[in-house]
C-alpha cells in the first residue's frame, strides 16, 4: 500500500526542527570549550602569581623545610652558604656589604623573604662591580664576599639556592626576581632594616 506523500509543511517543519537541534548542540560544544578555555586561563593566571612571573630556573637546588628559630652565637649549617635555618636574633640589613657578614645574621634575613648573593672574595673587581649593580636598589637582597664557597657566585634564600660559574648568569637576575620576598620564606613582610650592618649602598 503507498503511503500518502508527506505535505511539503511538514517536511520543511521536521527540518527546522532538526536544524534547532543540531543548533543547541553547537552551542553547548561552544560553552563546554569556553569553560575550558577559562579554567585554563585562571590555572595560567595562579601559576604565574605563584613563581613571581618567571619561569622554572634551571640550576635551583631545594631544601627541606628549613628549621626555625633564635640562638645566639656561631652556628653550623648544611649549606656554604646557608639557605635558611635556625638563626641569631638580630638580622643583617640588606644592601652591599664589601667585607663578609656573620652567616647567622645573613640567615635571620632569608627568614624575612631576603634573597643573599655571595660571591669569592677574589672576583675580578669588574665582576664585583656587575654584582653590584645587579643588586643596587633591589629591596630585601644582600650581597657580600664569602670565602670558601664551591661556586664563584652562589645566591641562597630560605630553602633554595643556586650555584653560578660567573657574574654574567643571567639565572641570578631570575633567582632574585623569584625568590625575594617569595612565598618559600616564612616571615614575609618583616623588616630587613633596622637590624645590624652599615651597607656600602643598597
Amino acid at each position: 500500500m503507498t503511503k500518502p506523500p508527506v505535505p511539503a509543511s511538514q517536511t520543511s517543519g521536521a527540518r527546522r526542527k532538526g536544524r534547532s537541534v543540531q543548533a543547541r548542540k553547537d552551542r553547548r560544544g561552544l560553552w563546554a570549550i569556553g569553560v575550558v578555555a577559562l579554567v585554563l586561563l585562571v590555572a595560567l593566571a595562579v601559576a604565574l602569581r605563584t613563581t613571581g612571573q618567571t619561569s622554572d630556573i634551571a640550576g635551583v637546588e631545594t631544601f627541606a623545610k628549613p628549621p626555625q628559630g633564635h640562638q645566639p652565637g656561631q652556628l653550623t649549617y648544611p649549606q656554604t652558604p646557608p639557605a635558611g635555618g635556625v638563626h641569631n636574633p638580630a638580622w643583617q640589613n640588606c644592601g652591599v656589604y664589601d667585607q663578609p657578614i656573620q652567616k647567622e645574621m645573613g640567615v635571620h634575613s632569608q627568614e624575612h623573604g631576603a634573597v643573599w648573593i655571595t660571591y669569592r672574595p677574589d672576583l675580578p673587581a669588574v665582576d664585583i662591580e656587575q654584582l653590584r649593580t645587579l643588586v643596587r636598589g633591589r629591596v630585601f637582597t644582600l650581597l657580600s664576599p664569602y670565602p670558601d664557597l664551591p661556586a664563584p657566585v652562589v645566591a641562597s634564600a630560605w630553602g633554595v639556592q643556586l650555584k653560578a660559574d660567573g657574574t654574567a648568569d643571567a639565572r641570578l637576575s631570575s633567582f632574585i626576581s623569584k625568590y625575594a620576598q617569595g612565598g618559600q620564606a616564612p616571615e614575609i613582610g618583616a623588616p630587613c632594616t633596622g637590624g645590624v650592618g652599615t651597607p656600602i649602598s643598597r
